[in-house]
């Protein structure tokens, strides 16, 4: 039997035969009023990728660009000299703002190599219409979408020529080379190809602008070293991840897009943007 005391309504009183037990009844405190935990992250979300990749719309539609492909300008920069006039071995690894509304979001990359008294050079792309593995399929410093490339890494001379066969194998042993293979997000896709070849040379000590979308494609979870061997990556499949690297730098992938800092040559990296800061005079894979 439970009895509640007059005098002292928190005092509850269990009787059993011969015995009386006296508890007191706590009463719940009140509950305190919970901070809304989404606001500081969607604020995070919207200073770090949203506002930035507005911005690179913003100064997309201002500037415009070629309306299609067939418009573009596709020649090549002459960056390069023909391969007779330059003996040494060189690697050479390309990016270039892609097409429409595209190029507000990413680039396009390529690797170019050409062993030592090799009489051409050869380029390697992948794309999303047909087999997507090309070879020459344009010039090797040629201009994609009318938007000159830039150098990435640059390799020549024994450097280059002690890397190339492990460039080649990598390109042999690229997984997604068939028919139907190639997802324009989150991979794999041009980037995701060229992120592979770099992946298998660490030793070039370089990785692909952060607004290669694609490049951080992984078929499934993956969590160790990132592609330089310099760092720690955490990766769900390319649609989300983290990581911190001496070549990386810190580097935040949420849907493809990727926000961070650069260590080793301070720089901020931004949605649509891309990489802001102090650039190598020589993009030079081996300088460290």
């Amino acid at each position: 039997m439970l009895i509640v005391q007059k005098n002292n309504p928190r005092a509850l009183a269990t009787i059993r035969p011969g015995i009386i037990y006296t508890a007191i009844a706590m009463q719940p405190a009140p509950a305190q009023p919970r901070r809304p935990r989404r606001r500081p992250v969607m604020l995070i979300i919207l200073t770090l990728f949203l506002l930035p990749l507005a911005a690179r719309a913003a100064l997309f539609a201002y500037s415009g660009g070629p309306p299609s492909w067939r418009d573009a300008d596709w020649s090549s920069t002459g960056a390069l000299p023909p391969a007779a006039e330059h003996p040494e071995a060189r690697i050479i690894v390309y990016s270039g703002r892609t097409g429409g509304w595209k190029g507000v979001l990413s680039v396009h990359s390529w690797a170019v190599i050409k062993r030592e008294n090799a009489k051409g050079w050869s380029r390697y792309d992948v794309v999303g219409w047909g087999n997507p593995l090309r070879v020459n399929g344009w010039a090797p410093d040629g201009r994609w979408y009318g938007d000159s490339p830039k150098a990435v890494a640059d390799v020549r001379g024994a450097a280059a020529t002690a890397l190339i066969p492990k460039i080649e194998a990598a390109i042999r042993d690229y997984r997604f080379n068939h028919a139907g293979d190639y997802r324009i997000w989150p991979g794999p896709n041009s980037n995701s190809f060229t992120a592979a070849v770099l992946r298998a040379v660490p030793e070039l000590a370089v990785a692909l602008p952060p607004n290669a979308i694609g490049r951080d494609f992984r078929d499934g979870f993956y969590a160790g070293l990132t592609d330089s061997g310099t760092g720690i990556e955490l990766n769900l499949w390319g649609f989300a991840g983290v990581k911190l690297g001496w070549v990386e730098g810190v580097e935040m992938n949420l849907l493809g897009l990727v926000a961070g800092l650069d260590l080793r040559h301070p720089g901020v990296k931004l949605p649509g943007f891309g990489r802001i800061g102090i650039d190598t005079l020589v993009p030079t894979a081996l300088a460290r």
